[in-house]
């Protein structure tokens, strides 16, 4: 059973920036994409972006520009770097991984609440 362990999350001021961390319990090498989701209250759990084996990004549009998905080989994690952070990026944030065969597997969620 793969395990993922995020932190980094918290308070912050909007403009402000933050950098969430997912500590994979498997080589990262085993996952075809990386990447996040989050889910504001009241809200589906929506997309946010991701980083693919083949070392290529994407994201959702309203984070473009603003959000960047990277990993540490070595340290078998994955960040999201959040800048320009708005209200409206509130909410949990969720680490997911997707192995090569199709399983996935999800993150326990980190609280991003921007707010003056």
């Amino acid at each position: 059973q793969v395990q993922l362990v995020e932190s980094g999350g918290g308070l912050v001021q909007p403009g402000g920036s933050l950098r969430l961390s997912c500590a994979v319990s498997e080589s990262i090498f085993s996952f075809y994409a990386m990447g996040w989701y989050r889910q504001a209250p009241g809200k589906q759990r929506e997309w946010v972006g991701a980083i693919f084996s083949d070392g290529s990004t994407r994201y959702e549009n309203s984070v473009k520009g603003r959000f960047s998905v990277s990993r540490d080989n070595a340290k078998n994690t994955v960040y999201l770097q959040m800048n320009s952070l708005q209200p409206e990026d509130t909410a949990v944030y969720y680490c997911n991984v997707v192995h090569h065969y199709g399983q996935g597997y999800w993150g326990q969620g980190t609280q991003v609440t921007v707010s003056s």
